[in-house]
């Protein structure tokens, strides 16, 4: 185990891909396929002031070079422009750090591996790789309340904590904080409710958090609804918009609302679906001058009656829970919007 410039590291080892090999007749290589945006990911992170890459490098060192490498107790020497040996595992770490104009900044920590043969190669890839355990969505959010830096992961989770905890509130006791259920009424991890906000106060917000961090001013975009909320740091504005919208689906779906068990209305398939509907509610809202509960209620009404007329209801025997059915309740919601604004109800 040791410690080395990313420099150095690009320069000394290789990353062979899995392929397939005219000459010899068969596959070679272990590496997965790299994957662009990952890539993009690293890179732009390496920007962000307190970037860290704690994670070491695994290098299998070729067997001819491990011979003539100089070994004296702690320390050992090889010549750094040639090439030792090939990348096990954090490919997508060195080619976004290569792409990166920070890349300078950062010793990396590394282990060399000796004397492995092709198979023990690509049982440790396989080891680390499929033994991984992503941590909860909820719990990584619940930890930007730690920050003292404003961003959107952090605006998104104080606002699912006070919809959890304000009595009045549609979300009341509702919320799984850290993905893990406690009551019986709680229908939608913390993860998932802010997996879907997010997106209408950022489509950058790791990008939007380096900026918090340096001092550079949030870009705006019009294309994100709640963006300009945010930027003025008026999360309360947020805020109550969410408990309008969610107060009307209560009110207008009482019965699906309170009965997670039976619907589905209150769970993620149906709270998604609501929020990936959230644009044209929005829009109509503003270009009517209200985003009330009156406003809103108005709209659920629609699309109850909407779901009486295609005999369905708001429970998993007709919206199962994926993406396809998900999209079809948003795009019911979003026919009642455009029905309600040419008043065709």
């Amino acid at each position: 185990m040791s410690v080395l410039p990313v420099e150095t590291i690009l320069n000394c080892t290789r990353i062979r891909q899995r392929k397939f090999d005219e000459k010899s007749d068969s596959y070679e290589g272990i590496q997965r396929k790299e994957v662009s945006p990952r890539i993009k990911e690293i890179k732009e992170y390496s920007s962000d002031p307190n970037a860290t890459f704690p994670t070491p490098i695994i290098i299998a060192v070729d067997k001819d070079k491990s011979k003539g490498l100089k070994i004296n107790e702690s320390v050992f020497e090889f010549c750094d422009e040639d090439i030792i040996g090939e990348v096990i595992d954090g490919q997508h770490r060195l080619l976004g750090l290569k792409r990166s104009e920070y890349r300078v900044k950062f010793n990396i920590p590394i282990i060399f591996m000796f004397g492995l043969t092709d198979q023990e190669k690509a049982e440790v890839f396989s080891i680390i790789n499929s033994t991984q355990r992503p941590v909860s969505k909820s719990l990584i959010y619940d930890l930007f309340e730690l920050s003292s830096y404003r961003s959107p992961q952090k605006t998104c989770h104080v606002i699912a904590k006070l919809l959890n905890s304000d009595y009045n509130s549609p979300f009341y006791r509702r919320l799984k904080v850290l993905g893990r259920k406690e009551s019986e009424m709680e229908s939608l991890s913390q993860g998932s409710f802010i997996e879907y906000l997010l997106p209408l106060i950022s489509k950058t917000p790791d990008k939007d958090l380096r900026c918090s961090k340096q001092d550079i001013p949030f870009d705006p975009d019009e294309n994100v609804p709640l963006r300009s909320y945010f930027i003025d740091d008026k999360d309360e504005v947020i805020y109550k918009i969410l408990f309008n919208l969610f107060t009307a689906v209560k009110n207008v779906f009482e019965k699906e609302w309170n009965n997670p068990d039976e619907y589905i209305l209150s769970k993620t398939l149906g709270y998604g679906a609501i929020l990936t509907a959230f644009e044209p509610l929005y829009s109509l809202g503003k270009k009517k001058g209200t985003l009330s509960i009156n406003f809103f209620t108005e709209i659920f009404e629609k699309l109850k009656y909407e779901l009486k007329n295609q005999n369905k209801e708001l429970t998993s025997e007709h919206f199962s829970s994926n993406r396809q059915e998900q999209k079809e309740l948003a795009d019911i919601i979003i026919k009642c919007v455009k029905d309600f604004e040419s008043n065709t109800f």
